[in-house]
């Protein structure tokens, strides 16, 4: 699996801390703590790389430069 920077931070309006894939369009998560916000995330990397790959679409980072 390619490796995607990943940014997690506290969302006063969420009461949530916030990881994003920022090189993945759409691809968030939260949780109650950091660590439940990131293994979020890796759910949703994985469902939207498996989305991805179904329509087509390419998955930064997984191929030549």
């Amino acid at each position: 699996m390619p490796k995607f920077q990943v940014i997690i931070y506290w969302s006063e309006g969420d009461q949530a801390f916030i990881s994003e894939a920022r090189q993945l369009p759409g691809c968030q998560a939260d949780g109650k703590t950091r660590e439940e916000a990131l293994e979020n995330l890796k759910v949703v990397i994985q469902e939207w790389m498996e989305t991805a790959t179904e329509i087509g679409r390419p998955i930064p980072g997984s191929g030549p430069d």
